[in-house]
């Protein structure tokens, strides 16, 4: 079959046959990777040297705990800038022309757009269905397609509610149990002039976890093509609501989180709560004189959904290009899953929540003094990860989707609301899909 047969036609039974289609989409004038056979694994007498490109600092450090045990295979990490920031273009690049790393970094949601390119490995051919009970089911399910397994989950990003308790308590309120509550608590803070939280127009990965925890699904495959459900009722519901919290003033679109400005306001006390993920724990140990000051509380819920959404994450995933995919999947497995390399990434690359629900890390055991002693990451964080929504998947043109997405939104500041916004961008991504040769419809509603 040519390759734009595949994009356009039937792509199977369900997310998993859908993305198994995109696999077999190759670089024109190559074969599928995935459809040659096996490479063995080296011989005893073999050193191996695997290459590494990611941009998590300090991973050497990480990489040179499993070299040590393991001399007959090497790793060698060289950094790259964060996958959206130029990363991904020169792993493009290096597939393009037939080189680049064995493994690589790549972000849970950009997998399938490596699948696009027949850029990773299907790593079911080399058995790593055998380590498959060692990762969270939910990550699990984000690399894996029609039976193949296209990366190792390495970390991801379940979310809570970091919050100030003294500005809450000023308003005689405790941290909100739900989203209506905590609008209502938000219009009282705003009153003491300051902000509940923030709503980046910008940043819409942040829009997509809050429809991610309210249940949507905004795409999906089935049998004759991709079924995209961005302005279903879930969506639009979230849509709505922060439509009113930005008209409210209950929230600032001007305050990218993390962002010298909101560290500025944090550190002045304008900043009442912050939905964030895991992995802003360590950032917010940069706002000004904030030791003891701020806590952790579950996600306010929707009025149906999950617990918690997923913000960010990412793989160690194995490129079309190595020579020796057997020794880098066995590397990956330990780095991820393994208490010395969960320990290690912790501790000198700052990763995200463990992709192994049996080991969480031990750095994030215990109480935090900058939380006040709270033991947040088992008390808050933990039962968050197992809190996920499962039927989200990722496609691929998501980073393409998020950019339509914030162009829509930027024309809030002129009058264009939310959910015309988010009708607006379905409509793009299925012309973006279109361009693609890929098949694509509304769900019905």
């Amino acid at each position: 079959m040519t390759r734009r047969s595949l994009l356009r036609g039937g792509l199977g039974l369900g997310v998993g046959a859908g993305a198994a289609a995109l696999a077999g989409c190759t670089v024109p004038g190559t074969s599928s990777v995935n459809t040659e056979p096996t490479i063995p694994p080296a011989g005893p007498d073999e050193t191996v040297t695997l290459t590494y490109w990611a941009w998590l600092k300090e991973l050497q450090t990480v990489a040179d705990v499993w070299n040590a045990e393991n001399p007959r295979v090497q790793v060698e990490i060289s950094w790259i800038p964060g996958g959206p920031d130029g990363g991904y273009q020169k792993l493009y690049s290096a597939l393009a022309a037939g080189s680049g790393p064995d493994l690589a970094q790549v972000e849970m949601r950009s997998i399938p757009e490596f699948m696009l390119v027949d850029g990773v490995i299907d790593l079911s051919r080399y058995g790593i269905d055998d380590y498959a009970d060692r990762f969270d089911p939910t990550l699990w399910g984000q690399v894996s397609f029609a039976g193949g397994v296209y990366g190792v989950p390495q970390d991801s990003g379940p979310t809570a509610l970091y919050h100030r308790p003294d500005l809450l308590e000023e308003v005689g309120a405790a941290p909100p149990e739900t989203w209506q509550e905590w609008a209502e608590i938000g219009a009282e803070v705003r009153d003491a002039g300051r902000f509940m939280g923030t709503f980046p127009l910008a940043d819409t990965s942040v829009f997509a976890a809050h429809a991610m925890q309210a249940g949507a699904v905004w795409l999906s495959a089935e049998e004759d093509g991709w079924v995209i459900d961005m302005a279903g009722e879930s969506t639009l519901e979230v849509a709505r609501f922060f439509d009113a919290a930005v008209d409210a003033e209950i929230v600032s679109t001007q305050l990218q989180p993390f962002s010298p400005g909101w560290f500025a306001a944090a550190a002045e006390g304008r900043i009442a709560t912050l939905m964030s993920a895991s992995w802003g724990d360590a950032l917010l140990e940069g706002v000004s004189d904030a030791e003891g000051k701020w806590r952790v509380a579950p996600l306010p819920q929707w009025p149906a959904g999950y617990g918690s959404a997923q913000l960010g994450g990412s793989t160690t995933a194995v490129l079309a290009n190595s020579a020796h995919p057997r020794e880098a999947m066995e590397f990956a497995v330990w780095l991820n899953s393994s208490a010395a390399g969960i320990d290690g990434l912790i501790e000198h690359s700052g990763i995200g929540w463990s992709a192994n629900p049996g080991h969480i890390g031990a750095p994030r055991q215990g109480g935090s003094e900058f939380f006040g002693g709270q033991a947040y990451n088992t008390e808050i964080f933990a039962p968050a990860a197992e809190q996920q929504n499962p039927d989200w998947q990722w496609w691929p043109t998501t980073q393409q989707t998020f950019n339509v997405l914030a162009d829509a939104f930027r024309g809030k500041a002129g009058g264009t609301s939310l959910v015309d916004a988010v009708v607006q961008a379905e409509a793009d991504t299925m012309e973006v899909f279109r361009e693609k040769g890929l098949a694509i419809r509304r769900a019905e509603r």
